[in-house]
């Protein structure tokens, strides 16, 4: 499995030139006030952190495990708030500080079901009883291209949806029984699945997911 000096090291180059596209749903957050406390986990360039600041929530801050996405972030966004990961997933930062947690795009660069349970175990541990967490990330896709490295790459990753990019990223895609599954313990209020293109170019469809923090 992809090591995590590898995925940082293709984020910090090749990764740190792409584009995101995961569009957000204003709705989803339209019970936050605006001086709720929101992080972006797996920020990227700050384009999400960019959005919400736009529509007038205060108090958003983005972080990063790439030193090169947010150094992109510090040039397009100043005054914003951006920090790097230094050991992910945890974060130096006390329980149930947040009122919202966005997690866009970021399961897909953690290819193993451990790596992937132990950040929303941390996501869980930052948010506050009642908050909420947003997540959007890519599910299995149906067309031949995707189907054929998903079998190409099964065996030397022993999970079904992991496969490795032309350019250096390792990556996973989902069932929706996966991504629902990880978030057992919360209350899942809202789901949608939204056609997007990837940092690649490619069609696809992703899966978002809204959900509560119970109470403590």
């Amino acid at each position: 499995m992809a090591s995590l000096d590898q995925q940082t090291e293709y984020w910090n180059s090749t990764g740190a030139g792409k584009n995101f596209t995961h569009p957000i749903e204003p709705s989803w957050l339209s019970g936050l006030d605006r001086s709720a406390r929101i992080l972006d986990y797996g920020c990227g360039y700050g384009r999400l952190v960019g959005e919400l600041h736009q529509r007038g929530f205060e108090d958003v801050e983005g972080v990063d495990l790439s030193p090169a996405l947010i150094s992109r972030a510090r040039l397009d966004l100043p005054g914003l708030c951006f920090s790097v990961i230094y050991s992910p997933p945890t974060l130096p930062l006390p329980d149930a500080g947040f009122d919202a947690i966005l997690l866009f795009a970021v399961l897909t660069c953690v290819p193993t079901d451990a790596g992937q349970r132990e950040l929303i175990a941390e996501l869980r541990r930052l948010l506050r009883p009642g908050g909420l967490l947003y997540l959007s990330d890519m599910c299995l896709q149906s067309d031949e291209r995707n189907r054929a490295r998903y079998e190409e790459f099964a065996a030397k990753y022993s999970v079904y949806g992991v496969f490795e990019t032309g350019d250096g990223a390792v990556c996973r895609h989902h069932s929706p029984d996966w991504l629902h599954g990880l978030l057992a313990g919360f209350e899942q209020i809202a789901d949608r699945h939204v056609p997007v293109t990837t940092m690649n170019g490619h069609p696809a469809r992703i899966t978002q997911l809204l959900a509560r923090k119970g109470p403590a």
